[in-house]
């Protein structure tokens, strides 16, 4: 996509103008750095969204101050190795959303429209890879996790022996081993329905924004600004948006992947008799914090990476 308000460069660096051996394993070392920088924001959001009303924590910060007291900095990074496992969905992710992209492009389709069916499809891969492990890493971040009231051990239903002298790798293997013993391989893919739910309008969605919100800060901002500030600005906008919009969502998969409730019917309704309406708030700040402190550091990593790997031939194309 080009623009031409202020001398000819490329808006969108499209698919085919990237060297793919540049840009995989740059990529994935981006991802691993975000991941690495900003995984304590996700241990705390998941042990704020299924605790039993404010029982454990009273908020964010409060979290984070407990966790740490109580475990150090390993436990802020409970269930981070099996996580880590996204970077290899990562890669299907984001070639499933630029390959897309590139098809709707020859369809001559819109560039929001590209991003939404994109973004959604990239997030029906994405999903379908992690999951297994997105359970098994769930699991991990809240083992040990102080019970709360009226809820008995509920924040570890599978009834993992928790000691800190054992080692990740050994706590792991616990929780798979007992995730295969109750459902078989079947349990590896508990809430996956939930999850689709979430992450697949929420990726559609984000990218959509992501666009929308980027068109219209260019169309306002004087031409001197960096084009990578505006689309990390515009990532974290996108990510504010659409963590609003599917909060709720995102509580009820949890739930169901740690609390292995039956059904998101079940899930909904006890979320709603524990909080009422504060359930479309439960855990928002950390998510809201979370998810652009992701967006910002993704669009990044993605937008550089992209400008790095693209052909010799379009650099003078090219604005930072």
């Amino acid at each position: 996509m080009m623009d031409s308000s202020s001398g000819a460069f490329i808006r969108t660096i499209e698919w085919d103008m990237m060297d793919k051996r540049k840009f995989f394993p740059l990529s994935m070392l981006s991802s691993f750095s975000v991941r690495c920088a900003l995984f304590p924001l996700t241990v705390i959001k998941t042990q704020l969204q299924v605790q039993y009303k404010n029982d454990v924590y009273k908020g964010m910060i409060d979290a984070g101050f407990k966790i740490y007291r109580n475990e150090g900095v390993p436990g802020l990074y409970r269930g981070f190795w099996i996580s880590s496992v996204q970077i290899v969905s990562g890669v299907f992710y984001i070639s499933t959303y630029e390959g897309v992209r590139h098809v709707l492009t020859q369809q001559g389709s819109s560039q929001r429209t590209k991003s939404l069916v994109a973004g959604g499809c990239a997030s029906l891969v994405g999903q379908t890879i992690i999951v297994p492990f997105d359970v098994i890493s769930q699991h991990a971040m809240v083992l040990g996790m102080s019970g709360a009231a009226g809820k008995g051990s509920s924040v570890n239903p599978l009834g993992i022996n928790f000691d800190k002298s054992n080692s990740r790798l050994r706590i792991t293997v616990d929780i798979a081993r007992e995730i295969v013993r109750r459902d078989g391989f079947k349990g590896f893919y508990r809430g996956y329905t939930a999850s689709l739910m979430a992450y697949v309008p929420n990726s559609a969605l984000w990218w959509a924004f992501y666009h929308l919100y980027q068109d219209e800060m260019l169309r306002v901002c004087p031409p001197w600004v960096s084009l990578l500030f505006v689309q990390c600005v515009a990532g974290s906008l996108g990510g504010f948006t659409t963590t609003v919009i599917t909060n709720p969502l995102d509580i009820v998969r949890a739930r169901l992947q740690v609390q292995r409730l039956d059904s998101m019917r079940v899930a909904f309704s006890e979320l709603w008799h524990e909080e009422h309406f504060h359930m479309f708030f439960k855990g928002l700040t950390a998510r809201l914090v979370q998810s652009a402190a992701f967006s910002f550091s993704i669009i990044l990593g993605y937008e550089t990476i992209k400008r790095v790997s693209v052909n010799e031939q379009y650099k003078h194309l090219i604005k930072w």
